[in-house]
């Protein structure tokens, strides 16, 4: 194993964490948000009640009037900010680099991330069939225009880092915090989850079903990240299932209240919460039942094992 007990090395004060998450969210909320910050203020000083008109759904960028490719990018684009500081800092901030982030090694395991996917999207389009054939009304053909080809070129070459910064940041820099604070890793997945989840807060889908509703929904997604992390002893895995899951999401199928607005395939005009939370939970259990097929992992009772520094393990403060 070498993710978490990779976590003992370099420079693990409680305030360089700190620094670093504070750095990176507000780097992602300044300069991230500028495009999209200037598109609102140009179009805000031809129609003074353009706030007003985004205030119900801050996601929906459609009041703007500009192409919701267009959208998409500057959605896109403040994690593609982050994702660049949070490399930038990693070395000299915590003494630790990248891939001792992602594994703990050396080496992007990238048969990990496209097995992973290929999976994650299998399962999904045998989701979204079942549940075409069950309740077809619930669903209506939305756009098979040539938009989507440009709309399947940004998701599949700019999603994958967008989960990427939130893999590295919740999976890898911040489990590995809190596994030096428990010397386990029960805690450190738990943890991670939940601040998953609460991240997830201001999503608009919260607003519209309410936030006890939602965040067992987005408590259970870290959760399923977390287990393949653990278990694959990296963020490989659960890197190219989040990107699967939300390039699929893009691609194939949106609602008035999704978190990322796009001219999907279908549009889904009633969202049922529990439901499609005990979808993803079956789903999940698929997920990782058939990664445990295909990467081999011995036993799940590695998620509750505790870990240690290594012989030969440096920690600064």
């Amino acid at each position: 194993m070498n993710h978490l007990e990779s976590s003992f090395t370099g420079k693990n004060s409680l305030w360089r964490y700190f620094i670093m998450i504070v750095t990176v969210f507000t780097a992602s909320n300044t300069i991230g948000a500028l495009p999209l910050l200037i598109t609102i203020g140009s179009r805000t000083v031809s129609d003074p009640g353009m706030l007003e008109k985004m205030s119900a759904n801050p996601a929906d960028l459609s009041p703007l009037g500009i192409d919701p490719n267009l959208s998409l990018l500057m959605m896109l684009f403040p994690f593609l900010v982050s994702l660049a500081v949070f490399v930038i800092l990693i070395k000299p901030l915590n003494g630790r680099t990248l891939m001792q982030i992602v594994n703990g090694t050396g080496n992007f395991r990238c048969k990990r991330f496209f097995i992973s996917s290929l999976v994650w999207l299998i399962v999904s389009a045998i989701y979204l069939v079942v549940s075409l054939k069950i309740d077809p009304s619930n669903f209506s053909l939305n756009n098979i225009s040539g938009t989507l080809i440009l709309l399947v070129i940004i998701s599949v070459l700019l999603i994958p880092f967008q989960t990427a910064f939130e893999e590295i940041i919740f999976r890898g820099y911040m489990m590995q915090g809190f596994a030096v604070l428990a010397k386990n890793r029960w805690i450190p997945l738990v943890m991670t989850s939940l601040l998953f989840a609460l991240i997830h807060g201001l999503n608009p889908e919260v607003k519209e079903f309410g936030f006890f509703t939602m965040m067992p929904q987005y408590l259970l997604f870290g959760l399923i990240f977390g287990i393949i992390t653990i278990l694959d002893d990296g963020i490989e895995a659960a890197m190219g299932a989040h990107a699967a899951n939300n390039a699929f999401l893009c691609i194939m199928i949106t609602n008035k209240n999704s978190a990322l607005q796009t001219q999907a395939i279908f549009e889904q005009h009633t969202i049922h919460p529990w439901s499609e939370f005990v979808s993803m939970l079956f789903m999940g259990i698929l997920v990782i039942g058939i990664l445990k097929m295909v990467f081999k992992w011995n036993r799940f009772s590695a998620l509750f094992e505790k870990i240690a520094p290594q012989p030969g393990d440096i920690q600064m403060p």
